[in-house]
């Protein structure tokens, strides 16, 4: 069979390969980037199912609109406005297949073979494999406590004038893999760099709700004067993974062109769910659920913060995130985190190595640790388990 070109572009996701190995129940998992079960509003969901059944099942069972349903997305408008400070009309918001298909028709619509997009390094895994199928090149740039850095961004976007740079891709807010989030002055400055450029900028916001420190951080959208952020959301940290509902919101024309795309991809998103989500903002339960899993998702983040710090040996670093399921932890020179892996399934405990998250191959001596879908007893185990493993690599 001959395949077309852009095949060679698609690699398989090193996590989910990984996570393969980690299905023995033995094994504690850092690893998979998942919610709690623990955090499911299962209850709800049950009641809500009857309800849909109930009052919209000739709708709800049906395809439905690309742009997906009216409610729904008038419900988010309204949250987004309250919640986010983003203002937008239903013209300027798509509902998607979870955040990841945006990541994906943004990438349709925008790039071409060659073309340039711009990710921070270390970034999130998934969005290099929705990225790759359009056979781009990457300018990563790297990270501090502060985020991207966005003084070295500029220099390199004026080192590669003339290039087509399609989009800065960033995830502002407790991004994976690190944790950290872009501060506001750089949020700012990344604003002035894609208006003087005129390069729009991808937001991810997937983690943005997971917030334990209280400090209000405002996303890149709600600051966007000219129409350059593309801004996309999910439900899957807050409400279900399984229930794959995501949205994005951007001027006209683009949500036109992702409309356009969607169509040839799933003509609409699952129905059924957009019912379900609906009624569980409107509700109102989402912002006492929203409460019930950041003091559950703290309590683990602070378990595992304390273990490091008892643990890991001397030369060893981890970011200390405000929020979000990961931490980024990065070991001396000498460990090799993809070669240790083996090793550390061996002795029943697991992690994403560093390197699957830079795309200039870098991250050799760094992992992502997640904190969120690993029962708080276990936690330190596991942190143990590692801690023994790189210090028999020292």
């Amino acid at each position: 069979m001959k395949y077309a070109d852009r095949v060679n572009s698609i690699k398989v996701s090193e996590i989910r390969e990984l996570l393969k190995l980690t299905e023995d129940p033995e094994i504690i998992s850092f690893g998979g980037g998942m919610p709690s079960p623990s955090s499911f509003p299962v209850k709800f969901i049950e009641k809500s199912v009857k309800k849909v059944l109930k009052k919209h099942a000739s709708q709800a069972l049906q395809y439905g609109p690309t742009e997906g349903i009216t409610p729904l997305r008038q419900t988010l408008i309204k949250r987004m406005k309250r919640t986010r400070k983003i203002e937008c009309n239903l013209d300027q918001l798509i509902i998607t297949t979870g955040s990841q298909q945006v990541l994906d028709l943004t990438s349709k619509i925008l790039v071409n073979p060659e073309d340039y997009i711009v990710v921070e390094s270390p970034t999130y895994v998934g969005a290099l494999s929705a990225f790759n199928a359009y056979q781009p090149n990457y300018i990563p740039i790297q990270m501090d406590e502060n985020g991207m850095k966005t003084e070295l961004l500029e220099q390199k976007i004026k080192e590669n004038i003339g290039k087509p740079i399609k989009f800065i891709y960033a995830i502002p807010t407790f991004q994976n893999p690190t944790g950290v989030s872009l501060s506001l002055e750089r949020k700012k400055h990344l604003l002035e760099i894609s208006e003087t450029y005129d390069i729009p900028i991808l937001e991810d916001e997937a983690y943005s709700e997971l917030n334990y420190s209280g400090k209000n951080l405002p996303p890149l959208k709600s600051m966007d004067k000219n129409g350059l952020v593309i801004y996309t959301h999910t439900l899957s940290k807050v409400l279900s993974p399984g229930f794959r509902l995501g949205w994005a919101v951007g001027n006209e024309e683009v949500i036109r062109k992702l409309a356009i795309a969607k169509q040839g991809a799933d003509l609409c998103t699952n129905m059924f769910v957009q019912f379900i989500a609906e009624n569980y903002i409107e509700s109102g339960l989402i912002e006492k659920q929203i409460v019930k899993i950041k003091k559950m998702y703290k309590k683990k983040r602070d378990i595992m913060l304390k273990a490091l710090e008892k643990h890991f040996p001397e030369g060893s670093t981890w970011t200390k995130p405000g929020g979000g399921m990961f931490i980024w932890v990065t070991l001396p020179e000498k460990i090799d985190t993809k070669e240790m892996f083996m090793d550390a399934i061996k002795a029943k405990v697991a992690y994403v190595h560093g390197a699957s998250f830079c795309p200039d191959g870098s991250g050799r001596n760094t992992m992502r640790l997640n904190f969120s879908n690993t029962d708080d007893n276990r936690i330190e185990e596991g942190i143990k388990r590692l801690a023994k493993i790189i210090k028999q690599r020292m």
